[in-house]
């Protein structure tokens, strides 16, 4: 033992070496405001209001961007939507954050996320749920449920979201917003709250596929920091794509992301359906196509999930690359302080994944992994036969919110009930898009795109046509009118 105490306490000092270099890392600005909590916030879609305007000049001057408060505004309190963070000021900006302030952009606030972002409701963030505007009684979706929300109450311009298994297009759908997952690596992570690093995407939302479209090409792009991101990846100029027509495109309705069992909703399926009526009355060339693997690609999912949020809750806790070194400590610390206080869903995540640690080692994610290779061969094949995948975002419209107190099975229930089709193309990493497709009962149905990787361009063209054709997307009541 006297020999590894040795060379133990030799390798330390690179540690030590590491803590006196942080110091050099870029912090908070000394002139930037904390924020305030909200005010007649009816929705529960506001964490903190701020005020933080970016340079005078540039693509999104005079927007109004809301930032999830999974990602680190510097000076700004955040939670992740979560007990095990509440009090932390982030010392240094997401990447995402710095090219919102530097493209122009005003952040007036971070919107509430769901609990450590463990969830595809609206009902575990740590200030309560978040409502839509559609019916304040039923979800928003999750985990970027403030995000959705404000924008389809016309709060802000613009919004950032996260996606791990749907978090962008969950929301988007169920509140009749744009939201856009794109290809794995092209925006940078950095100083966002991690579940799996394989999985982790942050994403643009808006209320048009035109503003989708300018916000992507503003946090696009390799920032050096995040190794997931391939640095030699160039973010091309999507505005051509806006203008584009959708003659001889060829789109492919996934038949297996129709008439999903349980709770599946035939008129949902049917509004997706007549998305592809109006794309080929315009030119297109609709066909169905089939991949089996998508019936369990949820499954494949939800192994590696379990497994990388396990590392971040149980093991690592947030120490990953690309985290926010005080981000991570903070997590470290808060899991273990306020376990009691997390939502169901975390914690049925965590006992399950400390479970499987326990009894089978990493076998099971390994295999997991390993399978993503097959999966995504399964749709790059349906891809090489058409140019983009078409689905129901969701299978259902928005469900209400559990009722305070619900049992763990019914919020667990709530949480993740709706994933079938969005969670596949984390674990693949196609870019993905839902955009409105009309509404059932008076609630917004989406309707999902997936591409090649690198093929947000096609989903842009594609989704800014149908835009076009439908005469615009429907706003919530607390909006009115059409975007």
């Amino acid at each position: 033992m006297a020999a590894y105490h040795e060379l133990i306490t030799e390798t330390l000092e690179s540690y030590a070496v590491v803590e006196r270099q942080a110091a050099a890392l870029p912090r908070v600005a000394p002139h930037r405001e904390p924020g305030h909590l909200p005010e007649g916030d009816r929705l529960g879609a506001w964490y903190r209001r701020t005020s933080i305007r970016g340079a005078a000049s540039g693509p999104l001057a005079g927007r109004t961007v809301a930032v999830k408060d999974n990602l680190c505004v510097a000076g700004v309190p955040m939670s992740g939507g979560s007990a095990a963070l509440e009090g932390f000021v982030p010392e240094r900006d997401a990447t995402v954050v710095t090219r919102l302030l530097d493209a122009g952009a005003e952040i007036i606030g971070k919107s509430v996320c769901e609990d450590l972002c463990l969830s595809g409701g609206s009902h575990t963030a740590v200030t309560g749920p978040v409502r839509n505007p559609w019916d304040l009684t039923r979800s928003a979706g999750g985990s970027s449920s403030g995000s959705a929300a404000l924008l389809a109450a016309g709060e802000v311009d613009l919004a950032i979201g996260g996606d791990q298994g749907g978090s962008v297009r969950i929301p988007a759908a169920w509140c009749g917003v744009v939201g856009l997952k794109p290809t794995f690596g092209l925006v940078p992570c950095t100083g966002s709250v991690p579940i799996e690093p394989s999985v982790d995407h942050v994403g643009p939302m808006a209320r048009t596929v035109a503003d989708v479209a300018a916000l992507l090409a503003v946090i696009a792009g390799p920032d050096g920091r995040d190794p997931r991101q391939d640095p030699r990846t160039t973010v091309p100029d999507y505005r051509p794509a806006l203008a584009g027509d959708v003659a001889g495109l060829r789109v492919g309705l996934l038949a297996e992301g129709f008439g999903r069992p349980g709770r599946g909703d035939p008129a949902v399926d049917d509004a997706t359906r007549d998305f592809a009526r109006l794309l080929a009355k315009a030119g297109a060339n609709v066909s169905e196509v089939s991949v089996p693997e998508h019936r369990d690609a949820a499954h494949v999912w939800t192994v590696v999930f379990v497994g990388g949020a396990t590392t971040q809750l149980v093991d690592l806790a947030g120490g990953v690359a690309g985290c926010d070194p005080a981000l991570a400590a903070a997590l470290h610390r808060g899991r273990r302080e306020h376990a009691a206080r997390l939502s169901a869903t975390v914690k049925m995540v965590a006992l399950l994944g400390a479970h499987l640690i326990r009894t089978s080692g990493g076998a099971h994610y390994a295999t997991a992994r390993a399978l993503t290779g097959p999966l995504t061969a399964a749709y790059d094949a349906a891809l090489g036969q058409v140019d983009m995948l078409a689905m129901p975002t969701l299978p259902m419209t928005a469900t209400p919110l559990p009722p305070p107190g619900a049992p763990p099975r019914e919020q667990v229930a709530r949480a993740l009930e709706m994933i079938p089709n969005t969670c596949p193309f984390d674990v693949t990493g196609h870019p993905a898009i839902s955009i409105p497709a009309g509404l059932v009962d008076g609630l917004p149905v989406g309707l999902m795109l997936v591409a090649r990787h690198g093929g947000e361009a096609t989903l842009i063209r594609a989704a800014a046509a149908y835009e076009r054709l439908a005469g615009g997307f429907p706003m919530s009541p607390l909006t009115g009118g059409h975007s």
